[in-house]
């Protein structure tokens, strides 16, 4: 089987974060993991490319390298909105024609809008940034709240950490939630971050410990065949209901209920992918109750139905 082609546009001076984010999400070869991406990079003059942080990265490829690209990554730019030249946005234009799919990482937005490729469609980059791209591209919707937003056939993300969270969900999107879960453990992350970026935008008065849901979230994701209400988990909190949803507020950014419902659909996928339990057992183990409410909720948040979602994913195929 052919592997995808991900190649990452590199421009002086390149964040080297970024283009890590891409790298070791498609480009790490980790001996437990099947190798479905192939991952090189390139830039407008091949050569030593400057960083951010001082060092040189050596780059051996020319724009040439995209002309063969499933996924083209621009990996940020610096500084934000700083034009780019002809040459590039023409050959972003021309890889999206023939069918690659561009993604950019934080300020790598820029480009794509300067390419013409985020014209009416929502964007999303680093909450810094978010209020000069709407200024400077009015004709794009810049959602300042949003950790990634996702065509299919364009990409964007906040911030530098935000840039991981969008290639897990490009893997997952290829080749299902098991997979992503595995590249993700192998990073030590979750393989799907809950809530926005405006949680990051300010400052808050850190949490004490004792009021910390990690121990709550760690407990609720092993109950999920139990019956498992906000309720239950305010009561397992100590907390009353009105001070745990404040808390996921503050430190999930969504309500305990659509968190729930969040690990609820990832678990069910896994089962979907890695065995051949019926849906109504799946439903029933996931905490979902019924084959007529998981095939409710996953078609809205998916999309999908779960028996086509098995056929694309399951790792019997």
């Amino acid at each position: 089987m052919n592997r995808h082609r991900v190649v990452a546009l590199l421009n002086p001076p390149q964040s080297p974060f970024e283009l890590a984010c891409a790298a070791e999400v498609f480009g790490t070869v980790r001996p437990d993991v099947p190798a479905h991406y192939d991952f090189r990079i390139c830039a407008e003059r091949p050569g030593p490319v400057q960083t951010t942080v001082g060092y040189a990265v050596l780059v051996d490829a020319g724009l040439a390298a995209l002309q063969e690209a499933d996924t083209v990554v621009v990996p940020g730019w610096q500084p934000a909105g700083a034009p780019a030249p002809p040459t590039i946005t023409r050959a972003l234009r021309a890889a999206h024609q023939r069918g690659a799919r561009i993604v950019a990482i934080c300020t790598g937005a820029f480009v794509l809008a300067q390419a013409g490729l985020l014209d009416g469609r929502r964007a999303a980059t680093h909450w810094r940034h978010a209020a000069q791209l709407a200024a400077t591209f009015p004709e794009v919707q810049v959602d300042p709240d949003v950790l990634y937003v996702d065509h299919g056939d364009v990409a964007t993300s906040a911030g530098t950490g935000a840039g991981i969270d969008l290639c897990l969900h490009l893997v997952r999107s290829d080749h299902g939630a098991a997979y992503a879960a595995q590249i993700a453990r192998n990073m030590v992350l979750p393989p799907h971050r809950e809530g926005s970026q405006l949680q990051y935008a300010t400052q808050p008065a850190p949490a004490r410990a004792d009021e910390s849901l990690a121990p709550l979230l760690e407990w609720a994701t092993s109950q999920l065949d139990t019956r498992l209400t906000v309720g239950r988990l305010a009561e397992r909190a100590g907390l009353s209901s009105r001070t745990l949803a404040r808390q996921f507020t503050e430190q999930l950014g969504t309500s305990p209920g659509q968190w729930l419902l969040g690990q609820r659909l990832d678990a069910a996928r896994i089962l979907l992918e890695q065995s051949n339990l019926p849906v109504e057992a799946i439903a029933t183990r996931v905490g979902l109750a019924s084959a007529v409410n998981l095939r409710r909720r996953f078609r809205a948040h998916f999309g999908t139905t779960p028996g086509t979602y098995r056929r694309t994913f399951s790792e019997s195929r």
